[in-house]
């Protein structure tokens, strides 16, 4: 997927990778990784307890097979 990077250094994130990732305005995580780029989205590190356990809060993010097919194949690059 292609997208732009315009004169102030902002990037277009377009929509339907953001909902495929979870990704929504406010706060993200950007490092470089080889000669790539990584956005993580920045959670609330506060942990909820459910059942005497700790529970991290998710993303929302839909994940299903074919999506963890990509992720793999994206690490083998």
């Amino acid at each position: 997927m292609r997208t732009t990077i315009d004169k102030a250094g902002r990037l277009v994130v377009p929509k339907s990778l953001r909902d495929r990732l979870g990704l929504h305005s406010g706060e993200v995580e950007i490092t470089a990784d080889g000669a790539s780029l990584r956005v993580e989205p920045v959670f609330d590190d506060s942990l909820v307890e459910k059942d005497g356990r700790l529970v991290i809060p998710g993303s929302n993010a839909t994940i299903t097979d074919e999506f963890v097919r990509e992720l793999k194949d994206a690490d083998q690059r």
